[in-house]
């Protein structure tokens, strides 16, 4: 009986966190410059402000979006998310845009900020996104 549980929590643990969405990614036929250019575009229009982005490696990083909660500048609490992106070549004038999103519960007290990951299956912010940046190649 314990070997079966010690298998169990094994599985588990490989699984990752329980409930968490996989990547939301497509192919697009269009080279890789043009499709840099554009998801910045993209993101920029749909209101996510980047934090961090390398051309090199092929990823960027939004800074954290308020879901629902409250904050006052020195003070905050509620839900917020993120977006990571990466644009990579598949090929011959092909690429894959591949969106990822984390979830986070943050409390802020006189600008400490404390974030506690939260799981998630929802990908409609995601596909959304995608779909936008589809539309714009």
């Amino acid at each position: 009986m314990r070997a079966v549980i010690r298998a169990v929590v094994v599985l588990v643990a490989l699984a990752g966190p329980a409930g968490a969405a996989e990547p939301v990614s497509q192919t697009f036929p269009v080279p890789v410059e043009r499709a840099w250019t554009t998801t910045l575009a993209v993101l920029k229009h749909l209101g996510w402000d980047i934090d961090k982005e390398d051309r090199a490696i092929g990823w960027i990083t939004t800074d954290s979006r308020r879901v629902e909660g409250e904050d006052y500048g020195v003070y905050a609490k509620g839900t917020r998310h993120r977006l990571r992106v990466n644009v990579k070549a598949a090929g011959e004038g092909r690429t894959t845009i591949t969106l990822e999103r984390s979830v986070f519960k943050r409390e802020r007290i006189l600008w400490m900020d404390s974030d506690e990951p939260l799981t998630t299956t929802d990908q409609t912010v995601e596909k959304a996104v995608l779909s936008a940046i589809g539309k714009s190649l």
